[in-house]
């Protein structure tokens, strides 16, 4: 067995985050399993001597610092920090609320931001440490309908982890991103997804058509969000994790595809962008 750890992680009281809090509990190691209600992650996980339940809501900086310190309070250190907790805000852009499209990039964006400024400090005391990010293949193409909110939060998420990376490598701390393609977890459940009212009639007949083909998905998506976590868990025993995981076969399609856009986009117009800069530079 690798050497145990302490994994904190967000969202732990459904979908993903139970999957992954219990791959690390038979992995022999601490859990830290936090969610809006605590109770969720009691009656999923059970009760266990290497495992503390604590509510967070992660769009609360205050609630985030309280989590931390009873982490550390209870297990005296952080090893691994999983930015798991999201929702879906789905809709076209024109009829997503202002307040929605908000409460989006809050939850899916913010929330990573508030939790990794409150582990940093432990781990930079440590001198070690890693942040586990999951992001979705929304954060790496955006195309398709109904994902503005989301997708800004997931490419702002992104920004933010390869940005941190070089920042506190010194210091022992690593970064992981986690891109899932289509996983049977509870995302397009109503309990995490919020379509936005419709308003538009120009967009009236496609979102009829969108909400339907997200619905017939929902639980028939083909990965297993069990051996996902297995996986994870088995990433972060590495001396070194990988900077990104496409988890899934769909997953590496689309960073294969993005890859290739972007060449042929940086190849169209090569010759223009090229000669751009001063005549005497």
């Amino acid at each position: 067995m690798s050497e145990k750890k302490v994994w904190f992680i967000t969202g732990a009281g459904r979908g993903l985050g139970v999957d992954i809090a219990k791959a690390a509990l038979a992995a022999g190691h601490a859990v830290v399993a936090t969610a809006r209600n605590a109770d969720t992650i009691t009656a999923v996980l059970g009760e266990n001597d290497n495992g503390l339940a604590v509510q967070l809501d992660v769009t609360d900086p205050a609630a985030a610092e309280t989590a931390v310190a009873a982490a550390v309070e209870r297990f005296g250190r952080i090893d691994v920090l999983v930015n798991n907790a999201g929702s879906f805000k789905a809709g076209f852009f024109e009829e997503i609320s202002p307040q929605d499209f908000r409460a989006q990039i809050e939850t899916t964006l913010y929330g990573p931001v508030n939790l990794t400024r409150v582990a940093l400090p432990v781990m930079r005391a440590q001198r070690s440490g890693l942040v586990m990010t999951i992001s979705s293949t929304a954060g790496i193409s955006a195309a398709g309908d109904f994902m503005t909110a989301y997708a800004a939060s997931k490419f702002g998420v992104e920004g933010f982890m390869e940005s941190l990376t070089s920042e506190v490598a010194p210091y022992g701390i690593r970064t992981m991103l986690v891109e899932p393609g289509f996983f049977r977890t509870e995302l397009l459940t109503p309990e995490s997804t919020r379509y936005a009212e419709p308003s538009i009639d120009d967009y009236a007949e496609r979102t009829e058509q969108t909400v339907a083909a997200w619905n017939g998905m929902n639980g028939q998506q083909a990965g297993d969000p069990a051996k996902l976590a297995t996986a994870l868990v088995r990433l972060a025993s590495q001396d070194t994790p990988p900077l990104r995981f496409a988890a899934g076969a769909d997953a590496i399609a689309t960073v294969e595809q993005k890859a290739k856009d972007l060449l042929a986009q940086a190849d169209a117009y090569r010759e223009l962008s090229s000669n751009l800069a001063h005549d005497d530079a």
